[in-house]
C-alpha cells in the first residue's frame, strides 16, 4: 500500500496569435515550436508508455486560446507547411555535415524527429493534436483541466466581477465544446487567485484549482497540512498548493535539472550560427534570423564555448535525473506521511513548454519518471488531483490569501510601471461592455454580432501575456500593437453600436481575424440580478 502520492499538473498555453493577412509571420513560430517541441514528443511519451502497460497519472490544463489554435484550420495547415520546411532544412544539414562526425549524426536525429512529428501530427492524429489528447483523458490516463478565456490575469480583472465570470464562463464553454466533457479543475491564469474567485468557479461546475504555496500557506486559519493536502474554499472549490521542494528540482536555473552540462544547448541554434543566404529560405517572411529548432551543442558549462551535443550523454543523464527525483519523492513522502493521518499528496506543477522546448530531454526525462514509478518503488503513487479529491474529500476548510507563481508572488509582474498604463483602458472597456450587455439583452442580427465581436476583443486586450511581454521587453512592440488593436476595435463597435450605425464589411473583417470562441454570447457579460 503506497504511503502518498504525487501529482504533476503541467501547464500548456499560449497566447492567441492568428494572422490570416500573412503568409509567414513571427509570433506564430511560438505555436509551431510548441507543436514541434513540446506537444507532439509529450504525445509520444503517453503513446509509448501506454503501449508499454505502464500505468500513468499527469494533469494537462490545455487552455482556451491553445485548444482554439490547435483546432483552427489555417494555423493547421501553415503547421504542416513549417514541418515541410525543417524536413527540407534537416536533409540539407544531413548533407552539409556529412563530412563531420560530431554533428552529422544529429543533423540525421532531427530528419527522423521532423519525419515523425509529420507523421504523428498529420497520418495519426489527421491534424488534431487536441483529439490526441483527448484520447488519453479517455483512457483515464490524462486529467485535461481547463483556463480562463484568454488567460487574463484574474486578480487585476477584479473590480468587475462580470469580467471575471466572463474570463472563466467563456474558458468552461471552449474546453466542453471542443474536448467534449466539462472541466473539473482549471489552472488560474498565473496561479492568480483572489478571495471570491472561488465562488464564479463555483457557479461553473469548477471542483478545484491551484495556487502557489503561500497562497495556501498564508489562509485563514492556517492549514493544518500544509501544502501536502487539499483545502476547501468557503463556496466548496478545493484548492492545491504548489510543493516547492520538488519545483525547485526542475524549475531553478542554479540547482534544476535542465542546467546539466550534458543537455543540449537552447541559445545556440543554425538560424543565428549559419550564413544568412543559407538559412534564409527558412527564416520568418521578414528575413529575421529565428530559431529553426536544429540545434548541436550541449550546455558544456558557463562558457562562450560549446561542445557538440551528445544524445547518448544526454539520455544517460535524463535517466539519472528521473531517478533522483523519483527517490527525493520517496524520502519526501515517507516523511510526511509519519506526521499526517492521511497520505500526503506532492502537487509538482510546471510550464508545459519547459519540457521539449525550453528542456529538450524532458520528455524522456518524464518518459523515464513514470517507468521508474511504475516498476521502481512502492513508496507513492502518481495521481490525478480529481482522483485525489474522490478518495479524500473530507478537508480543512480555510479563506486562501490572494496569491500567483509570479515574481514575488503576487502581482507586480502583471502591474509596474512597464504595463500599469492598460488597466485603465481594460476596466473602462469592461465596463462598457457590461452596460451594453445590461441594456440590450435581446440584441440580435447585425446588433448581436457586432456585441459577440465586442466581447472577443475585450477578452483578447485582457490576455495577461501582454502585460507580462510589457515587463520582460521582449517582443514588446508586438504585445502593444496587439493591445491597442484589441481596444480599438472594441472602440469602434462600442461607438457604431451607440449610434446605431455598425459597418458591416468591417465587422466581417474583424471577424474573419479575430474569430476565437465562435458561439461566444455576449450575454456573459450580464450582471447577476
Amino acid at each position: 500500500m503506497e504511503k502518498g502520492y504525487l501529482s504533476i499538473v503541467l501547464h500548456a498555453h499560449l497566447p492567441y496569435v492568428r494572422h490570416p493577412e500573412h503568409e509567414r509571420f513571427l509570433e506564430e513560430e511560438w505555436f509551431y515550436e510548441a507543436v514541434t517541441e513540446t506537444y507532439i514528443p509529450l504525445v509520444k511519451v503517453f503513446h509509448s508508455l501506454v503501449r508499454d502497460g505502464v500505468d500513468f497519472r499527469l494533469t494537462l490544463s490545455l487552455t482556451p486560446t491553445l485548444l482554439s489554435m490547435l483546432t483552427d484550420p489555417l494555423l493547421q495547415s501553415r503547421y504542416v507547411k513549417h514541418l515541410d520546411r525543417l524536413i527540407e532544412l534537416s536533409q540539407k544539414e544531413m548533407e552539409r555535415t556529412r563530412p563531420d562526425s560530431a554533428f552529422s549524426p544529429l543533423a540525421e536525429m532531427y530528419h527522423r524527429l521532423f519525419l515523425e512529428a509529420r507523421e504523428i501530427f498529420c497520418d495519426r492524429y489527421h491534424n488534431d493534436l487536441a483529439g490526441a489528447f483527448r484520447e488519453f483523458q479517455e483512457m483515464g490516463k490524462l486529467e485535461i483541466i481547463t483556463c480562463a478565456a484568454t488567460h487574463g490575469f484574474l486578480p487585476l480583472l477584479d473590480i468587475h466581477k462580470e469580467a471575471v465570470r466572463a474570463q472563466i464562463r467563456v474558458g468552461v464553454e471552449t474546453h466542453k465544446r471542443i474536448l467534449g466533457r466539462a472541466p473539473k479543475g482549471i489552472w488560474l491564469p498565473e496561479c492568480g487567485y483572489t478571495p471570491g474567485v472561488d465562488e464564479i468557479l463555483k457557479e461553473n461546475g469548477i471542483l478545484f484549482f491551484i495556487m502557489d504555496t503561500h497562497g495556501v500557506l498564508f489562509g485563514s486559519p492556517r492549514p493544518k497540512y500544509g501544502i501536502y493536502a487539499p483545502v476547501y474554499c468557503k463556496s466548496g472549490v478545493a484548492a492545491f498548493g504548489r510543493d516547492p521542494e520538488s519545483s525547485k528540482s526542475v524549475w531553478s536555473a542554479e540547482e534544476g535539472y535542465p542546467g546539466d552540462a550534458n543537455y543540449r544547448e537552447f541559445y545556440r541554434d543554425i538560424g543565428f550560427d549559419l550564413d544568412y543566404d543559407y538559412v534564409r529560405p527558412y527564416l520568418n517572411g521578414d528575413g529575421s534570423r529565428i530559431n529553426t529548432g536544429i540545434k548541436y551543442y550541449r550546455i558544456t558549462g558557463k562558457t562562450d564555448h560549446k561542445e557538440p551535443y551528445s544524445p547518448h550523454w544526454a539520455r544517460e543523464k535524463a535517466a539519472e535525473h528521473a531517478g533522483n527525483f523519483m527517490f527525493n519523492r520517496e524520502k519526501q513522502v515517507e516523511y510526511l506521511s509519519g506526521f499526517m493521518d492521511r497520505p500526503p499528496l506532492v502537487v509538482a506543477p510546471y510550464d508545459a513548454e519547459l519540457f521539449g522546448h525550453w528542456w529538450f530531454e524532458g520528455p524522456m526525462w518524464f518518459d523515464f519518471l513514470f517507468r521508474k514509478i511504475h516498476y521502481d518503488q512502492n513508496v507513492f503513487k502518481a495521481i490525478s488531483l480529481a482522483e485525489y479529491l474522490e478518495k479524500y474529500p473530507c478537508n480543512q476548510k480555510i479563506v486562501p490569501s490572494m496569491s500567483s507563481w509570479g515574481y514575488n508572488g503576487y502581482a507586480e509582474v502583471w502591474l509596474n510601471g512597464a504595463n500599469d498604463w492598460i488597466y485603465r483602458h481594460l476596466h473602462k472597456a469592461a465596463e462598457r461592455m457590461i452596460d451594453l450587455a445590461n441594456q440590450r439583452p435581446h440584441a440580435g442580427g447585425l446588433e448581436a454580432r457586432a456585441l459577440n465581436q465586442m466581447a472577443r476583443e475585450l477578452l483578447l486586450a485582457q490576455s495577461s501575456d501582454w502585460a507580462f511581454i510589457l515587463k520582460t521587453g521582449t517582443h514588446s512592440a508586438y504585445a502593444l500593437k496587439r493591445t491597442k488593436e484589441h481596444l480599438e476595435r472594441f472602440m469602434r463597435l462600442w461607438s457604431q453600436l451607440k449610434e446605431n450605425s455598425v459597418d458591416t464589411r468591417a465587422l466581417e473583417s474583424i471577424e474573419s481575424t479575430d474569430n476565437i470562441f465562435p458561439d461566444i454570447d455576449y450575454r456573459v457579460y450580464l450582471s447577476k440580478q
